[in-house]
């Protein structure tokens, strides 16, 4: 009798894939962007997509302090902290936050939809985020993305 010609694939560190890609976040909406770079980063896109290994690619995302958001978020939409001291709890605008650290707001987006375990933060460390439209990351040839076709 012949077996089952279709094999359950399962990625390891060994058989992943791993690229470079590049994604320009210049008036791109900042969740667009961080929904498709928290995809690129957990490998949802690939074929051999396995959730509990890291099987997605590096990204570079450049031009973080030229992203957007919509409606009245930029005053509203606020980021709290917390000191560890008693009432120590602060809050930030978007607004204040893109002035102060155009990459902070862009990282604090993306970490929110990665997991909440260890492998969210190995994923977290493969990617990379530039406040203009220079990196240091030519020599691995990235690819450049585009938001508009790439519903990940």
């Amino acid at each position: 009798m012949d077996t089952l010609s279709y094999k359950t694939v399962s990625a390891n560190k060994a058989t992943v894939n791993k690229e470079w890609v590049i994604i320009d976040a210049e008036g791109a909406i900042l969740g667009r962007v961080a929904s498709v770079v928290a995809s690129m980063l957990r490998g949802k896109h690939k074929t051999n997509f396995t959730p509990h290994v890291d099987c997605g690619d590096n990204v570079v995302v450049i031009n973080a302090e030229k992203v957007s958001l919509t409606g009245t978020k930029w005053s509203d939409k606020e980021y709290v902290r917390h000191t560890g001291y008693p009432g120590g709890q602060r809050f930030t605008s978007a607004e204040e936050m893109l002035k102060k650290n155009p990459i902070g707001l862009v990282e604090h987006a993306v970490r929110g939809m990665l997991p909440k375990n260890r492998l969210g933060r190995v994923l977290y460390r493969n990617m990379h985020v530039y406040a203009g439209p220079s990196h240091p990351h030519e020599a691995q040839k990235p690819k450049k993305i585009e938001l508009n076709n790439n519903q990940a």
